[in-house]
């Protein structure tokens, strides 16, 4: 799948979990948050490709909604085989 296609699918999956995705410049990769009452995710506009999705994917990995395609998972799973995720805090 294009890297496009992967960014495209991950912003989608971002929005149906009730997020609004906002791409704004500044000092920081993204994640999520709460503004007020709504739940946003912010992504550094400035970013290369790989690096939006890297940061959607781990924000989707850190809620781990129940239910995700089998696109999505293919995408997380690809960040992890690539060694781009730490291992989980315990």
């Amino acid at each position: 799948m294009k890297k496009t296609a992967q960014l495209t699918l991950l912003e989608t999956a971002i929005k149906e979990l009730g997020y609004t995705l906002r791409y704004e410049k500044g000092d920081f990769l993204g994640g999520d948050c709460r503004l007020h009452e709504n739940r946003v995710v912010v992504v550094n506009r400035f970013l290369p490709l790989e690096g939006k999705i890297h940061t959607l994917a781990k924000v989707i990995r850190q809620l781990n909604p129940p239910g995700i395609s089998k696109e999505i998972a293919a995408i997380i799973d690809s960040q992890i085989a690539a060694g781009l995720f730490t291992p989980p805090e315990n």
